[in-house]
């Protein structure tokens, strides 16, 4: 551990934070010396991963079991981190669900599940945070997706929901630019991840190590946008090097 730890002392909640990049831009924003919320419905998992966090950076970390398509629970979620550090300086809007299916036959369920996780939980997060992130200058981070950029015919639902984030990140940072706030997306296309594939496997089950984006590579991203004094990373697209081949 280094003595230049660039966000010692500063504040982060990382949504989505049980597995994946969660897990790993947990890892990242403690190795800079933040103290971190972490967040996901996990509660066990959440408790492991802080005990590791602690040991390995010397950081204090609050697990807060959430489901980001509760309002009231993000609400909690904002409210105790500023209650255990005093406030917060770094929002990571990561928690998303995906669902693949062709719009005739997507099931209603599975549309309304994905809408309340990747555009209500990024908004319920986004509003809460925003006082408490004004008062430190601090940064607004949303985790978009090739999908949010590109046609995709084969989840048009998923892919509509990460064009409202990257929407809706770019529309917060021109209303809080003025406030000192940094507000950053980042895109990756396949990580090698839990996050399921349009067949129901995990992209970690598909891919071998080496063949797509890993969660550290999108941890180390976020991590970079969070660590600028007196800019803002607009926008950050992390894909695999063969991504538009044949595209």
């Amino acid at each position: 551990m280094t003595n230049d730890r660039r966000l010692e002392g500063q504040a982060a909640i990382v949504t989505g934070a049980s597995a994946g990049i969660g897990t790993a831009t947990a890892h990242e924003l403690a190795a800079e010396g933040a103290n971190v919320t972490i967040a996901a419905r996990r509660e066990a998992r959440l408790e492991e991963i802080a005990a590791d966090l602690e040991a390995e950076y010397d950081v204090e970390v609050l697990v807060a079991p959430t489901n980001v398509r509760v309002e009231a629970e993000v609400e909690a979620l904002v409210e105790a981190t500023v209650d255990r550090f005093g406030g917060l300086d770094v929002l990571v809007n990561n928690a998303g669900l995906g669902r693949g299916s062709d719009v005739e036959t997507m099931a209603t369920e599975d549309y309304r599940t994905m809408q309340e996780t990747n555009v209500d939980g990024v908004f319920f997060a986004t509003r809460e945070a925003i006082p408490h992130v004004r008062e430190r200058e601090g940064h607004l981070i949303f985790v978009g997706s090739f999908a949010g950029q590109y046609p995709r015919p084969f989840n048009p639902a998923y892919a509509a929901t990460k064009w409202w984030v990257r929407g809706f990140a770019k529309s917060v940072a021109a209303q809080v630019g003025d406030d000192g706030i940094g507000v950053t997306i980042v895109n990756p296309s396949e990580v090698r991840s839990e996050f399921e594939t349009t067949d129901g496997d995990t992209f970690a089950e598909r891919f071998e190590e080496g063949e797509v984006t890993e969660p550290e590579e999108i941890a180390e991203a976020i991590a970079f946008a969070a660590t600028r004094e007196h800019s803002s990373v607009s926008e950050l697209d992390l894909y695999r090097r063969d991504k538009f081949t044949g595209f």
